[in-house]
């Protein structure tokens, strides 16, 4: 088989509550330019939605998004309703609230929980949609958001939103959510590259609640959102050697070995990268190579 072929089916299943999902997905945040929010120079808006249709031809059917996708000429959200409306039965759209950008672009303070119905309600109107798949709760550096997730609860609860996830959480947040609400998924920044006792504690609880751990920056490193990393581990290049694939997708490789419960959501403006991303899914890391790559990562820290 090659990249071209190989579809998100290889990555293996999980659910996001009642909703299965391939464990590779997309990310959509750089359809909207060369690099995130308001870095770089707009996307071209044909070969974004060329991207999302041959994206669901590989048989992806999660998608990563939020309302303040967006560069001066591209919202992310619109993108996805262009491309993929009438949408896929078995498509699972993930959104997330609490950061927000003016229409200049710029960043708002942190959304008091009772602005995150209209977050919500913006999300739902960009993509066309009666309701939410999944939405995440993106922490900014909160003590607690007992009283925002509370807040998309009660619009679950109300029938806007399927089912709740966090984003940038610790233990002890999660544990709140928990309290208050089924929680789906938890997407935190999580690297190969990037030391984490936090994360890792946060992603074995995931694990034994049956909930998706969903790393975000997997391949961009340290790079952020300015784009993937050009700064690889020798470890990391020896294993692309040894598999005959680039070092971004033993990136993604290394994170769905985290665990069954690991989804990869990768994103990318370059049909090429994309059909090489869905096949990273396909790649199985030995042993001795997670040890290298283990051993690698704490080198780091």
């Amino acid at each position: 088989m090659t990249a071209e072929t190989i579809t998100a089916e290889a990555s293996g299943t999980w659910k996001l509550g009642d909703l299965p999902v391939h464990r590779i997905g997309f990310g959509a945040m750089r359809l909207t330019g060369s690099a995130a929010f308001h870095h770089g120079t707009p996307s071209d808006r044909e070969r974004s939605l060329a991207v999302l249709r041959r994206a669901v031809e590989l048989g992806v059917n999660h998608m990563d998004t939020a309302a303040f996708y967006f560069s001066s000429l591209r919202s992310a959200n619109e993108l996805i309703n262009s491309a993929l409306s009438p949408y896929p039965d078995d498509l699972v759209l993930v959104t997330k609230v609490g950061p927000h950008r003016d229409h200049h672009g710029e960043w708002g303070t942190a959304a008091r929980p009772d602005q995150l119905r209209g977050h919500v309600e913006e999300n739902l109107r960009q993509l066309g949609r009666d309701h939410l798949d999944v939405v995440n709760f993106r922490r900014q550096r909160q003590d607690s958001i007992a009283e925002h997730f509370g807040a998309l609860a009660e619009l679950r609860t109300a029938g806007l939103i399927r089912h709740l996830g966090v984003s940038s959480v610790e233990p002890r947040h999660l544990a709140e959510a928990l309290e208050i609400a089924p929680v789906v998924c938890v997407q935190n920044r999580y690297a190969v590259d990037r030391p984490d006792p936090v994360g890792d504690e946060v992603l074995q609880l995931c694990g034994e609640h049956g909930i998706a751990f969903v790393p975000f920056y997997a391949v961009a490193g340290d790079a952020g959102e300015h784009g993937a990393t050009a700064a690889h581990d020798e470890a990391v290049l020896s294993v692309a050697r040894a598999h005959g694939v680039s070092a971004a997708q033993v990136r993604i490789a290394w994170t769905l070995h985290q665990g069954p419960h690991v989804l990869a959501i990768p994103g990318t403006g370059n049909p090429a990268h994309l059909a090489e991303n869905v096949a990273a899914g396909a790649i199985g890391l030995t042993g001795e190579e997670l040890a290298l790559l283990h051993a690698a990562r704490t080198r780091t820290g």
